[in-house]
């Protein structure tokens, strides 16, 4: 087996035993559907529309919308397709200017290009169509947490927005980099311009510390469900009272041109 193959596979075991970890916590799953539902907030019935989500590998999302068409670079059952999104322009099974929104959640930080990623994108959504992406925010409470807590690597001097190094889908990663194109590098954001309508960009605050009192994937903290419920609006009213303070994720809605 070559070492990407090995990498390959790596990847679809951790992949699978995150789904199941991910199932198992119902504090999580309630987290995931809050998010989902303030993601889509704005769609009067979002289960009648044409949905592509990227990066479902782990993903409950279906779980909530049916409608969803689901996809990840890893070879996984469930999918509906596999491919590599930096090449979804080649994509054939979604048509050119046909679909109303394009989701990802925590997956922008693990691509190599995420702004060429995003540009080429916006030729399978319809005029007007919505990229909607929720990724790690670096506020004073999260970025310890980031930098020191989490396994995944942070890299707040990048030159570029990309990925310096890529090993596998899982393993390549740079947590703060979503964060530094939508946040602190204009420069950046502007080479989203030509595609997107980057003056109507949205971004909203999303949560503090109640992913973390969930234990997240790698485990399960003994809270119980009916305090984390009442524990989780506080949460959330919060890191949007006091972003920069609290927060500790986001979500930018991207409109096409």
């Amino acid at each position: 087996m070559t070492f990407l193959q090995s990498e390959e596979a790596n990847d679809r075991a951790v992949t699978l035993r995150n789904r199941a970890r991910l199932g198992a916590n119902k504090n999580l799953l309630f987290w995931y559907r809050e998010l989902y539902h303030d993601q889509f907030k704005d769609f009067p019935n979002p289960a009648t529309l044409s949905i592509l989500e990227i990066g479902s590998g782990t993903s409950p999302l279906k779980q909530f919308l049916s409608n969803v068409v689901t996809s990840d670079v890893l070879d996984l059952d469930y999918l509906d397709l596999v491919f590599d999104c930096h090449q979804i322009e080649k994509l054939d099974a979604i048509k050119d200017n046909s679909i109303d929104v394009i989701t990802l959640t925590n997956v922008l930080h693990h691509l190599k290009s995420p702004i060429a990623f995003l540009n080429r994108a916006a030729g399978k959504l319809k005029s007007g169509g919505k990229v909607i992406a929720t990724e790690p925010f670096f506020s004073v409470l999260s970025t310890p947490i980031f930098k020191y807590l989490h396994h995944e690597p942070v890299d707040l001097q990048i030159s570029e927005p990309e990925l310096a190094k890529v090993q596998g889908p899982l393993a390549s990663a740079n947590i703060a980099l979503p964060w530094l194109i939508f946040f602190q590098r204009v420069e950046w954001l502007q080479r989203l311009n030509e595609k997107f309508d980057v003056a109507t960009l949205s971004t909203r605050p999303f949560s503090a510390i109640s992913y973390m009192a969930t234990g997240g994937i790698s485990c399960r903290l003994p809270v119980p469900h009916f305090v984390y419920r009442v524990f989780f609006p506080i949460d959330l009213a919060f890191s949007r009272s006091f972003p920069h303070l609290l927060a500790s994720f986001f979500t930018i809605t991207l409109t096409r041109r």
